[in-house]
C-alpha cells in the first residue's frame, strides 16, 4: 500500500524493486498525448474474464457525470491533449455519456470502448448530435472472436448477435468503428484477422475497419503474468524510442473512486492503487511509472495498448 505525506507519496518496496532486488523497470512519462476517462465499471453483461471485474451494478469505480469531467478536459486541453478515449464498463450506462462526448468533442477527436449491446442499441439516436460535432467521436466495439460460440461463451448467449448489430447501427450513423478481439499466444494472425473480414462481409459490415488485438488481462487483483520486469530489461530489450510508445508515457486515465476524481497511470492499472498517481494532470505527468504491475508485462512483451493514436 502507499499513503502520502504533504505531496510526497510512498509506495511500497516492490514499486522500486523487483521480487530479487533488482532495480525495478519504468517509464518516464513526457507528454499527455491522450488522456482516458473510466465512464465507472457499472456493466450490461457479467464476463467473467473482464480485466475490469466490471458488472451488473458494480461499484469499485464509479459513474461519472459531465462535471466530474469537464476539469480534467480543459486542463488537459492546456496540456495540449490530442485525443479524448473513454473505457468502463459499458460507457453507456453513464447518463451523461452524450452530454460529455458532446463537450469533448468540441475540442479534440474522442473514442468510445463498447461491448455494443443493449446499452448502446437503446440510446443509438441520441448518437445523431455528435455528427454535428466539430471533431469526429468514433467507437470501438468488443467482438472476441469470428466463431459465434466463443465470443457467447464469455459474454452470454445472443451477444455476438448483438455486438454485430451495434457496429452495423453506428456505421449506418456514418460513425467510424474499430473492433477488440482477443489474441491467443499460438495464432494465426493472418488467419484470424481474415476470418473477421470474411464475418463483415458477410453481416454487411464494411470490412476494412481496424481491429485491435488483446492479449488476457486477467481479473483485477491477479498476480502473474510474467516474468518481473528490471531496469536492465527496459534497456536491454527497448530503446528510448519504443519506450516513448508505452501507453503510460503519453496517456493518464481519470477515474471516479470513492467519489473522488483521480488520475491513473493509464488504462491497464486502476485495480492498484499505487498507481493512484494525483488529482491532477500536470501533477501525475511528474511522476515516474513503475512497471510493476502484471499488466506492465502485456506491453513490454506485446506492445499491447488501449490506444489507436
Amino acid at each position: 500500500m502507499s499513503c502520502e505525506v504533504g505531496m510526497e507519496r510512498i509506495r511500497s518496496r516492490h514499486w522500486y524493486e523487483t521480487a530479487d532486488g533488482a532495480k525495478r523497470g519504468y517509464i518516464e512519462p513526457s507528454v499527455l498525448r491522450e488522456l482516458w476517462f473510466h465512464t465507472g465499471t457499472a456493466c450490461n453483461l457479467n464476463c467473467d474474464f473482464c480485466f475490469e471485474g466490471s458488472g451488473p451494478g458494480d461499484q469499485r469505480l464509479g459513474l461519472v457525470k459531465l462535471a466530474d469531467v469537464e476539469p480534467f478536459i480543459k486542463e488537459a486541453l492546456l496540456l495540449d491533449v490530442e485525443q479524448f478515449s473513454f473505457t468502463g464498463g459499458e460507457p453507456f450506462l453513464a447518463k451523461d455519456l452524450v452530454k460529455i462526448l458532446s463537450l469533448a468533442a468540441q475540442h479534440k477527436p474522442c473514442l468510445v470502448l463498447t461491448n455494443g449491446t443493449e446499452a448502446l442499441h437503446k440510446r443509438i439516436d441520441e448518437l445523431d448530435v455528435l455528427l454535428q460535432a466539430p471533431y469526429p467521436v468514433s467507437f470501438r466495439v468488443s467482438l472476441d472472436s469470428p466463431v459465434e460460440h466463443e465470443h457467447d461463451e464469455g459474454r452470454g448467449e445472443g451477444n455476438f448477435q448483438r455486438a454485430l448489430d451495434g457496429i452495423r447501427m453506428l456505421q449506418r450513423k456514418g460513425f467510424s468503428v474499430s473492433v477488440a478481439r482477443h489474441m491467443q499466444a499460438d495464432e494465426d494472425k493472418a488467419a484470424v484477422e481474415l476470418a473477421y473480414r470474411q464475418l463483415f462481409n458477410e453481416y454487411g459490415i464494411q470490412a476494412d475497419l481496424a481491429l485491435v488485438a488483446f492479449p488476457d488481462f486477467l481479473p483485477p487483483g491477479s498476480v502473474g503474468g510474467g516474468p518481473d520486469i528490471s531496469t536492465s530489461c527496459m534497456t536491454q530489450y527497448h530503446s528510448a524510442e519504443s519506450r516513448a510508445g508505452f501507453m503510460c508515457a503519453f496517456s493518464k486515465m481519470v477515474v471516479k473512486q470513492d467519489g473522488q476524481m483521480r488520475v491513473y497511470a493509464c488504462t491497464l492499472v486502476d485495480d492498484d492503487r499505487e498507481y493512484d498517481l494525483a488529482g491532477s494532470l500536470s501533477e501525475a505527468l511528474e511522476t515516474r511509472i513503475s512497471m510493476k504491475h502484471h499488466r506492465c508485462f502485456s506491453c513490454f512483451k506485446y506492445g499491447s495498448s488501449c490506444s489507436e493514436i
